[in-house]
């Protein structure tokens, strides 16, 4: 965290506040109204900031698990033959199919029951906790 020193300037050499002392101890300051306070607003982009910025856009490029990343050939065929993916859109897409498919179990929801494509990727488990899909499908996403 570094301030710049244009900024630090204008604090020192910008007017302050008078302060009179009241028959109370305590002080009172006199306002400040927009008049006497004139502060630039300072954005500092960094190097590494800026070279992650898409020129067209002026977003920021996808990291982390919304990065598309290659997928190996079961969740290549799993997902319609789409080479690379986001994490993120996979798992969208691979709860959509246990909704769409009904295969949950009734009597505890956080449990998938897998037919023939979930075990495919899912290391060929018949059943699976819902928290257990982001661990299983992480093989599958090739560096």
């Amino acid at each position: 965290m570094a301030i710049s020193l244009g900024v630090f300037s204008s604090l020192s050499i910008g007017k302050t506040a008078t302060l009179a002392k009241s028959s109370s101890p305590r002080l009172i300051a006199a306002p400040l109204t927009p008049s006497r306070v004139s502060m630039p607003t300072v954005r500092t982009v960094t190097y590494a900031a800026a070279s992650k910025l898409s020129t067209e856009t002026g977003k920021r490029e996808p990291r982390g698990i919304m990065k598309p990343r290659r997928v190996s050939p079961e969740m290549r065929d799993f997902l319609g033959g789409v080479p690379e993916i986001p994490r993120t859109q996979a798992l969208k897409q691979i709860w959509a199919y246990i909704k769409e498919h009904n295969l949950q179990d009734p009597e505890n929801k956080k449990i998938v029951v897998c037919d023939e494509n979930l075990k495919k990727i899912f290391a060929g488990k018949e059943r699976v906790g819902f928290l257990e899909i982001t661990g299983l499908i992480s093989p599958h996403f090739l560096k």
